[in-house]
């Protein structure tokens, strides 16, 4: 049902490009740059239209979001000249001496401020509409240049390592081809290749010259050329495999240098943007006490500007940090690739096996309780490897505990009853939601790296002893047993489990899949996606293994790299936001109840001055408002830290904990 539909809609939008391609042929030149750059944005974006069926859909898109916004440009008008509004008699100021030309102004000034309102909102329409259309491309190029950068490294070392057990060149990039629940954008590349050569009778040293220029990467492009040459002139293609991973790995590390360095400067600039809130805000407090500013700037400031910078912060941050991508499952033995959801809900291998015997049905009726129960039994496990499923749980109590406070009269429900209670009220609405959702979910998140970081931190060490021990004459499985006995730790028990899998008859590339699955860590699953595909040609993978090791060593140096540097901006961060509340406290405790205190007395000595000057002053409202704006902060920079250390807004919860708690502390003290 669900591919008629598209089906249906991709007609449908086909049938309007139709349509206003005449317009199309009007506006645009067949070899104009414009065109040929979208064209080669369609080509690097992997997008099926042409550059005319293409342009033709934006056109009817900005006309469409531009007639739109015409019609609500005239609604605008329409309200705003014609229902009086705004004043129209005085339009430009000047002297018109002739009387009938005064009438005649008169008569089409309204009506043509209203039509010329309508063009206005329709040509700014028709911008967006064809604007974000055409973007379209540029962006999703943009994202597969990104990924295909950050796996190039490890896909190149996945092909000197098949170089290297043996396979040819032609069997490299079909493997490189098939390996795309691993290696992504990559491997989608190779894939092109490999269609290309098998559905269009094309040999593959054309094929690659036409993927080295279609692709967004300028990294794969310059790879693809040189491995070109290697082809044409029958070079040894295990060299320069060799060559080129030891350059991508020198070019990944340079990148993350320059990726730091950048997030060093956006440090910076997020000191000097999230203190300018806070400078408005005294100054509008100031203007307040002189009666000559109004109460919404200060609304405004605390509840729109100071999210709208973290959030926009976090957007600029996002355009340069790098998470890692992938979900890091591999494909099993059938074939298919997990979605990665908790195994509580997955059922997909029981109904694989529905419809040929009855016995299925009646297990597949069980399998849902047992896993239940098994849930019932141990609940904390569960969470821990799906810790963002525990908001099912601290998200209904939320409610339900604001719903009895409330029910219970216990917390005012509007503004000016805050005002009288600011920290008990904020307490209520705010930091019991955040405590109740994100205590229990900072726990989980960080057992469940925990837990993962227990097989990677030996990792490079592991793979290193697999390779001394390969080395020595032992096969694969026997290095495996070998390096199971001799480690401790959560690694060395897998490599147990593993063992005595393959002993009980699974093969050991099934082995291999099942224990990167239980973990499912996309730097885990390329290590084991290459040892996997090079065993099966050999049981003397000591090259192999090696190169893995390498690889994985090149990971945890950029890793160690990253946290060290990205260390500093956290702690610039906290710092930036624990001064902004040092001086929201110094300023409610030091200035608004002193200024408070000395009009009250004013007014009761005569001291006229004095009185006029704090008069407007409302000191338990503007607590309220500090307070708020004290508690947005917290959670915004928790957030920005959490993202700028991991690349993950959930690593972020444990900050929004600490400085929220810090918050509330002062607010209960100075409030």
């Amino acid at each position: 049902m669900s591919h008629g539909t598209g089906r249906s809609l991709e007609v449908s939008s086909d049938g309007i490009a139709d349509l206003f391609f005449p317009v199309y042929a009007l506006l645009f030149e067949e070899d104009s740059d414009f065109v040929a750059d979208i064209e080669t944005k369609l080509a690097e974006a992997r997008m099926s239209d042409t550059a005319e069926l293409f342009l033709s859909k934006a056109i009817a898109a900005g006309v469409g979001v531009g007639a739109l916004l015409w019609l609500l440009g005239m609604l605008v008008g329409y309200t705003l000249f014609f229902l009086g509004i705004v004043g129209t008699e005085s339009l430009i100021g000047l002297p018109v001496p002739n009387q009938r030309f005064v009438e005649l102004i008169n008569l089409i000034k309204e009506p043509a401020l209203v039509l010329g309102t309508g063009l206005v909102f329709g040509s700014l329409g028709f911008a967006i509409g064809f604007g974000s259309f055409v973007a379209i491309p540029y962006s999703r190029a943009s994202a597969r240049k990104r990924e295909i950068n950050m796996l190039l490294p490890d896909a190149v070392s996945f092909m000197y390592a098949l170089s290297i057990g043996g396979l040819n060149q032609l069997e490299i990039l079909e493997a490189m081809a098939k390996a795309d629940d691993t290696y992504g954008e990559v491997a989608l590349e190779f894939r092109a290749i490999v269609q290309e050569t098998e559905y269009f009778d094309t040999d593959y040293r054309s094929a690659l010259r036409t993927r080295s220029m279609e692709t967004p990467s300028d990294e794969l492009a310059q790879f693809l050329t040189d491995m070109l040459s290697i082809v044409n002139s029958g070079g040894d293609m295990s060299a320069f495999l060799s060559d080129k991973k030891d350059s991508h790995m020198r070019t990944a590390q340079q990148e993350q240098e320059v990726t730091l360095e950048t997030l060093e400067l956006f440090g910076e600039m997020y000191m000097t943007l999230s203190l300018f809130p806070l400078l408005l805000i005294i100054i509008l407090v100031i203007m307040s006490m002189m009666g000559s500013a109004q109460m919404i700037l200060l609304y405004g400031t605390i509840y729109a500007l100071i999210p709208l910078v973290g959030v926009g912060f976090l957007v600029l941050i996002s355009t340069v940090k790098q998470d890692e991508p992938g979900n890091g499952y591999l494909q099993t033995a059938d074939g298919k690739t997990p979605a990665g959801g908790p195994e509580l809900f997955d059922l997909s291998l029981v109904d694989a096996f529905r419809g040929e015997y009855s016995l299925f049905e009646r297990i597949r009726s069980r399998e849902g309780t047992h896993r239940t129960k098994q849930f019932a039994r141990a609940p904390h496990l569960f969470f821990r490897d799906n810790p963002l499923y525990i908001l099912g749980l601290t998200v209904p109590l939320t409610v339900v505990v604001l719903a009895t406070l409330l029910a219970g009269g216990r917390v005012p429900t509007s503004f000016e009853g805050m005002v009288g209670q600011p920290v008990w009220s904020t307490f209520v609405y705010a930091y019991i939601p955040v405590y109740l959702n994100c205590l229990p979910l900072t726990v989980f998140r960080e057992w469940n790296e925990r837990s993962r970081n227990r097989i990677t931190n030996k990792l490079s060490a592991n793979l290193r002893k697999l390779s001394s021990a390969n080395d020595t004459g032992l096969t694969l499985l026997e290095s495996i047993q070998t390096v199971s006995d001799t480690t401790t730790g959560k690694l060395g028990e897998e490599f147990g489990i593993m063992y005595a899998k393959v002993n009980y008859g699974m093969s050991l590339k099934e082995a291999l899949v099942e224990f990167n699955n239980k973990y499912h860590i996309p730097r885990l699953a390329r290590t084991v996606k290459l040892i996997s595909k090079a065993q099966e040609a050999s049981s003397q993978i000591t090259d192999v293994l090696s190169t893995a090791a390498q690889a994985s060593e090149n990971t945890d140096e950029i890793e160690r790299e990253r946290k060290s540097r990205t260390r500093m901006q956290v702690v610039i961060i906290l710092m930036t936001y624990l001064t902004l509340l040092a001086v929201m406290a110094i300023l409610k405790t030091q200035f608004l109840e002193v200024m408070g205190g000395l009009s009250s007395s004013a007014e009761g000595g005569g001291g006229s001055s004095a009185a006029s000057f704090g008069a407007n002053i409302d000191v338990d409202r503007l607590s309220l408002l500090f307070f708020h704006a004290v508690t947005i902060q917290a959670i915004l920079s928790g957030f920005i830290a959490g993202y700028i250390r991991d690349a993950d807004l959930l690593s972020g919860v444990k900050f929004v904990l600490g400085l929220t708690t810090v918050a509330l502390l002062t607010w209960v003290f100075v409030g």
